[in-house]
């Protein structure tokens, strides 16, 4: 007979509760994940980094690219560079819209603004990751683009009757590479950085935004490219 199955009954149980302890200590701490996080970012003044976007949604997926940029207190600017030339930017009150060459520009208050760019710029500030997302957790079923790179997912507060759910690839060093928003109907909107470039010297004027002459500007609540 087997040694092993000859262990008394207690035994057992210490080795059952001994393998299921260490499983728990290998599971990751959401809460430790998401304060590195936001230690991350709450120390930084600025962010530059390069982006992609690929949209799937009503029958049509776009891909697109170009440079993203933060600064304290809540700026933001996008400038996509492929496959056409337009600007997303806020300058923490106000959002615009403008694609050059067209004829208008659209604008909107930031607290009307409904788009999944706008709560980036908090990224650098003090909010804290959790209190951001209902539901937060580490997902497992989703592969990481790096090893050794972590995928939070949760829902954004505010946006419960339009997200289904929102992944976060996290870095070792707390860094966010990717964002992946899965809409209730069915539309897919993925984020994806690279080259971060933090604390550079970034121009105030660069999350201003005055329309060329000619250009009319619209009042929106949406401001999708």
């Amino acid at each position: 007979m087997d040694p092993v199955r000859k262990l008394p009954p207690v035994v057992w149980l210490v080795l059952l509760c001994f393998a299921c302890l260490q499983v728990v200590a290998q599971a990751p701490d959401i809460h430790k994940i998401a304060e590195q996080v936001d230690k991350h970012y709450n120390s930084m003044e600025s962010l530059q980094t390069d982006f992609t976007e690929l949209y799937r949604g009503g029958g049509m997926t776009r891909n697109e690219s170009g440079v993203m940029y933060l600064k304290k207190p809540g700026r933001m600017r996008w400038d996509y560079e492929s496959p056409a030339k337009k600007v997303f930017l806020t300058d923490g009150k106000t959002a615009w819209f403008y694609v050059p060459g067209e004829r208008q520009a659209r604008r909107t208050s930031v607290k009307k603004l409904d788009d999944f760019r706008s709560p980036l710029r908090y990224l650098l500030g003090h909010t804290k990751l959790e209190k951001e997302f209902n539901g937060l957790s580490v997902m497992t079923s989703d592969k990481a683009a790096a090893q050794g790179n972590m995928v939070l997912s949760g829902v954004p507060k505010g946006m419960e009757d339009r997200v289904q759910e929102t992944r976060l690839e996290i870095a070792p060093d707390g860094t966010i590479v990717r964002i992946s928003i899965e809409e209730l109907d069915g539309s897919f909107t993925e984020f994806r950085f690279q080259q971060p470039r933090e604390n550079v010297q970034v121009a105030d004027s660069k999350f201003k935004f005055a329309p060329p002459p000619g250009v009319e500007v619209m009042e929106a609540t949406e401001l999708e490219p």
